[in-house]
């Protein structure tokens, strides 16, 4: 029976990997989604980018052509069907038109702007790449990208953790949180110029922890511990639902080793989930839905929003206030993100469940924390899943996870979000080989922005992994 079931398993990722080279084959030859220009991939038309940003390389599918960057009496000019801007001219570019109008000229296809916006982007973006596929863990990494150039480093990987999984990354300032999972595993949290690994479970959880937050003193943090099921549809454009059996909430005290079961967030009739903190740390905001029948009324799992007052001095919780009502807006909301500003409050909306990637109708919607109203967030959103998102520290941008163009693999795209809260049209993240995005079978997962770059390596990490026990927290 083993030896079948490896047989299915290798038969199911060749599939899988079939069908991931079909979708790059089809993208390459110009059928791409609609929100992609049959002309060019990708579209930087008439997009606002950070002045901070790494050149903006694209390829015609319509064959060679002349292209000009320019601003005032200062111009890039790039020939060929492949479009790779020298960094140190576009960086100069850049400076040059902060806060005004590129204006590209195309032989092939005509004019377009370039908006470079004042607002620079936090430097560091960090995302797993890995297949999309659930049968097998193949090679797992956790990669650290200088979005101002191409610069990427591995700080996480298979080879050095003994093929560990790793998951669920995490920045707040200087702070950096993920697990790795397995034997010798543990919750890896660099924190004050020290690297530690944890056991963040005791009696009471259902798990370790899963999702959650760092506190901005980096004293705390929140987090849900959940009985996730992996289940797959038998007639739905949906490949993949997964869902939580059981779920509550507890919070870390990381400088006592304690773990808080609140009870008024460890409650059996309630599925709580996805929580963080305010930007203040004054709050927790968390996602939350009666439980119902498994897997057969999935459809009927509705997670709404809540807010809950969180002291820093004791760990307590007040009383939870709904800001989000499923019944209200006919959906279920996840992944809620306060912006550094505690300006806006940025989530995603599902028909129903808790976790999105594979529905397709999930998009971004944020909230204004002032008053409660929602933003319009169709500039960012396509008809393919868009999830799985991290604010810039200035909270001038978003980066998430889109599937948009092939609706296979997940993508970094970027939006820019001003004061009043107006969305710019969303641009993936620039790649130093224009066809980067064709040649790839991976998805980048969870992308999270991050001022500081991360103050350990791959080989740092393997050494916890192999020679550091697991703290205990009880």
């Amino acid at each position: 029976m083993a030896t079948l079931t490896g047989i299915i398993s290798i038969l199911q990722k060749r599939m899988n990997r079939k069908f991931g080279i079909l979708c790059v084959m089809l993208v390459a030859a110009g059928c791409t989604s609609k929100n992609e220009p049959l002309g060019m991939y990708p579209d930087y038309r008439d997009v606002t980018i950070p002045c901070n940003i790494a050149p903006l390389n694209f390829y015609y599918t319509g064959g060679k052509a002349e292209t000009t960057f320019s601003f005032g009496d200062y111009s890039i000019f790039v020939k060929g069907r492949d479009v790779c801007i020298p960094e140190k001219q576009w960086a100069e570019l850049l400076q040059k038109a902060k806060g005004n109008t590129i204006k590209v000229s195309s032989s092939l296809m005509g004019e377009w702007d370039i908006n470079v916006s004042t607002d620079s982007i936090d430097s560091y973006l960090t995302y797993r790449l890995l297949e999309p596929a659930y049968e097998v863990a193949n090679w797992v990494e956790i990669f650290e990208r200088n979005v101002s150039n191409f610069d990427e480093r591995v700080i996480s990987s298979y080879g050095n953790t003994n093929n560990a999984c790793m998951n669920c990354h995490i920045h707040k300032g200087r702070n950096t949180m993920f697990y790795l999972r397995g034997p010798k595993g543990g919750a890896v949290l660099s924190s004050r110029g020290t690297l530690r690994k944890m056991t963040l479970k005791k009696s009471g959880m259902y798990s370790g922890t899963v999702y959650g937050d760092l506190h901005p003193s980096g004293s705390w943090g929140v987090f849900s511990t959940n009985v996730v099921i992996p289940s797959f549809h038998a007639k739905s454009e949906r490949r993949l639902e997964v869902y939580d059996s059981k779920s509550d909430l507890c919070i870390v005290n990381f400088d006592n080793n304690k773990l808080i079961l609140p009870p008024s967030l460890n409650r059996p009739d309630i599925l709580e989930t996805f929580p963080c903190f305010s930007a203040d740390g004054s709050s927790i905001y968390y996602c939350a839905a009666d439980t119902v029948e498994l897997p057969r009324n999935v459809k009927q799992l509705h997670y709404s929003l809540y807010r809950i007052p969180f002291d820093a001095l004791t760990g307590e919780v007040g009383e939870s206030q709904i800001i989000w009502d499923a019944a209200e807006h006919g959906g279920s909301v996840c992944h809620p993100k306060a912006s550094p500003d505690g300006h806006w409050l940025l989530y995603t909306v599902a028909d129903y469940g808790t976790f999105p990637i594979w529905h397709r109708e999930c998009d971004l919607e944020m909230m204004n924390l002032q008053d409660g109203s929602i933003v319009d967030m169709s500039a960012a959103n396509s008809e393919w899943s868009d999830t799985y998102h991290s604010w810039s520290s200035n909270s001038r941008w978003i980066v998430f996870a889109s599937k948009r163009n092939d609706g296979q693999y997940g993508k970094p795209f970027f939006s820019h979000i001003d004061e009043q809260g107006n969305v710019s049209k969303a641009f993936v993240l620039p790649q130093k080989n224009p066809h980067h995005y064709d040649n790839t079978l991976k998805s980048y997962n969870i992308p999270d922005l991050g001022e500081y770059p991360a103050l350990f390596d791959e080989n740092d990490i393997g050494r916890l992994h192999r020679n550091t026990a697991a703290e205990v927290f009880d």
